[in-house]
């Protein structure tokens, strides 16, 4: 299992590697990651590949390693350990997937997760398009990824939503406490992911509310500027999968307001799964894991007032709100990582 991003920085596709690679593993499959780490690796079953620089890509940053010395590493790691197959994430990325492409030493699955545009897809279409066709088998994580690279890249891909681990979030218990009704947010703070309209909205809500804000991100000094008279807003910073899992469960709703970019709504299901009511942006790839509203809360996406609105409805309570609740939580069991790590198996053992 190959990716291109550092498993030091907190991203949908880092998770999606880390968390498949533990479903693989607990099913007999010897799964290997080979990853950029800025620091010491996450997991034992995982071999760095050096630190990462951060590159603008699709309205966000990515930490990738394009350079030689990762380059080396991920040659060495893959003649020396013999893999019978090698399993791409982001495949066209520069740096460690690529260079798998252009070897293929043994047979390739790539999966694509990026929505929205990929400024080297335009500038050298015909270039990435033979580099694509090396691939054997081609995945993309929801029907908004498998039209961007099909637009791109030709080529048929098969539609594989992205995981979770549900048992990490389902079995755990909370001890952390509330003085009153409290919004958590957890990501990265940039434009895309829709903090700022979050802020604005929160100042329509009443005093006894709280905000939780987890990450970092080049908006984080700016909007505390702005916003950090208000005593009402704790700034977490970077926290731990473990602190994660515990603000998921203690809070009374979870906020995703995103305002594009987004090719699957996996941060939706992690507040599913853990059975605290989500309050999402109405974009494409979230209403499809929602269902049109069925499991969230979705507002008008970028619009402050419009969601301060789903806010209160979500955290006045209610029966509807608790049984849309008990509908998310069997909803994210549609989408378990175990699920997912078997229709991977089945895709390696046929391209094998």
């Amino acid at each position: 299992m190959i990716c291109p991003y550092s498993l030091a920085v907190w991203g949908g596709v880092q998770s999606q590697v880390l968390g498949l690679s533990r479903s693989l593993r607990a099913k007999g499959v010897a799964a290997q990651v080979l990853a950029p780490c800025d620091g010491p690796p996450p997991e034992p079953w995982v071999t760095p590949l050096g630190n990462s620089i951060p590159y603008a890509q699709n309205g966000s940053f990515a930490p990738l390693a394009p350079d030689p010395a990762a380059q080396l590493r991920v040659l060495a790691a893959i003649w020396d350990e013999r893999f019978d197959l090698l399993h791409l994430h982001e495949p066209l990325a520069p740096g460690p997937t690529l260079t798998a492409v252009m070897v293929k030493p043994v047979p390739l699955i790539g999966t694509f997760h990026a929505s929205g545009s990929i400024a080297v897809y335009r500038w050298a279409r015909f270039g990435v398009r033979r580099l694509a066709a090396r691939l054997d088998t081609r995945v993309a994580v929801s029907p908004e990824a498998a039209g961007m690279a099909k637009r791109y890249l030709d080529g048929n891909y098969d539609i594989l939503f992205n995981g979770i681990e549900i048992e990490r979030y389902s079995r755990q218990s909370s001890t952390m406490a509330t003085t009153g009704p409290t919004v958590f947010f957890l990501g990265r703070h940039e434009p895309r992911k829709g903090l700022g309209v979050l802020l604005e909205a929160f100042q329509q809500l009443p005093a006894d509310v709280t905000l939780w804000i987890g990450g970092q991100g080049p908006e984080t000094e700016e909007l505390q500027r702005r916003f950090g008279d208000d005593d009402r807003i704790e700034w977490l910073g970077p926290i731990t999968e473990t602190e994660k899992w515990a603000r998921l469960h203690a809070a009374h709703a979870f906020c995703v307001p995103s305002l594009g970019g987004e090719s699957f709504g996996v941060v939706l299901l992690e507040g599913m799964a853990a059975g605290t009511p989500v309050v999402a942006s109405d974009l494409p790839a979230y209403r499809v894991v929602a269902e049109d509203g069925t499991h969230a809360e979705l507002f008008a996406t970028g619009d402050p007032t419009s969601l301060a609105k789903a806010l209160l409805t979500v955290l006045n309570g209610g029966e509807a709100v608790s049984r849309r609740v008990d509908r998310a939580r069997d909803r994210a069991g549609e989408y378990s990582m175990n699920r997912l790590a078997d229709a991977y198996i089945a895709r390696y053992q046929r391209l094998l």
